[in-house]
């Protein structure tokens, strides 16, 4: 999912697989296994992949709204307070 996402982000800026590659310092071959999800790419890939299609600030998103971590959370301190 997240591999598309990046894919379509490219697309949409009308970048090549060179050009974001080649601007991310990276090989191409590393941003098409980014693009398909491929296990194993270096998180540092992908951070340069977001930088250079302006999506840096996506980043902040993650896990920012945790609800299912709150419940647990919640539930942990109930039991404690009984």
């Amino acid at each position: 999912m997240l591999g598309e996402n990046i894919k379509l982000a490219r697309k949409r800026r009308r970048l090549s697989l060179e050009q974001v590659a080649e601007r991310a310092d990276i090989a191409r071959s590393t941003l098409g296994l980014i693009e398909k999800g491929a296990a194993g790419v270096a998180m540092s890939s992908y951070l340069q992949v977001l930088f250079i299609l302006g999506l840096e600030k996506d980043l902040l998103k993650v896990a920012e709204d945790d609800v299912f971590g709150r419940k647990l959370q919640d539930a942990g301190l109930i039991n404690k307070n009984k």
